[in-house]
């Protein structure tokens, strides 16, 4: 019975499935590295988002305007993370997205730090802050909006 009132909680906070669920509890990501080693791969913008979950200033990132075929992947340990052809326009400053590449490449957290309830992203390889899940995203396809920090992402064009 527990394992039923278990999955039906973490189904309605983090509406997501099986998969999502095992990665919100993940605390072990399979890159590890101090906070020392961090600070010296990162730029200090990087840092503070992947590392401290900072939030970078809207409409600075680069990769707003970025429409070609491709991936994003971490720019801490290069995990895949989103796909040009699920990205969108949501006019909020931030690349923005409707589904993850892959949701086992993810990690998904219920986040309370607004004042609201949101559900935080994590890169599932190395832990980093990526951004957060909204509801306001497209109807036509999920009706989901990751909103993800563009400094913590970097952009692989496809060689098609």
């Amino acid at each position: 019975m527990k394992k039923i009132v278990l999955l039906f909680v973490t189904i309605i906070v983090f509406g997501c499935d099986g998969n999502a669920q095992k990665n919100a509890i993940r605390n072990h990501y399979p890159v590890q590295k101090s906070d020392a080693e961090w600070k010296s791969e990162l730029t200090p913008q990087e840092y503070q988002v992947l590392r401290k979950k900072a939030t970078e200033p809207a409409f600075t990132s680069e990769l707003l305007g970025v429409k070609v075929p491709g991936t994003f992947i971490c720019a801490a340990c290069g995990n895949e993370l989103y796909k040009t052809a699920h990205k969108f326009d949501s006019g909020t400053g931030w690349p923005s997205f409707d589904r993850a590449y892959k949701d086992e490449n993810m990690v998904y957290r219920n986040d309370r730090s607004f004042g609201y309830s949101a559900i935080e992203v994590l890169c599932g390889n190395c832990g980093g802050h990526l951004g957060h899940i909204f509801n306001d995203g497209p109807e036509e396809t999920t009706g989901k909006r990751h909103c993800i920090n563009g400094i913590a992402l970097d952009f692989v064009e496809d060689q098609n």
